[in-house]
């Protein structure tokens, strides 16, 4: 299910994918794709901006840190 959302004053996407998914990465490319022509709009969206925000993948999983000097 697609989320629609208006950005506010110096929104940017990555802020708008931040504040709604959680994270950035894997989304931010999926919300420039599903919203054509956003990106000319260069780093900070205009206000008002209505920005469809679809529904992400599950964010892949953690990996165990491995520490060398244990």
């Amino acid at each position: 299910m697609e989320t629609i959302l208006n950005a506010g004053q110096h929104d940017t996407v990555d802020a708008l994918c931040w504040r709604h998914y959680g994270r950035t990465a894997g989304v931010t490319e999926a919300v420039l794709e599903a919203n054509p022509g956003l990106a000319d709009y260069g780093p900070f969206l205009p206000c008002g901006t209505l920005v469809t925000l679809p529904e992400a993948q599950p964010a892949a999983p953690q990996r165990n840190m491995v520490n060398l000097w244990d």
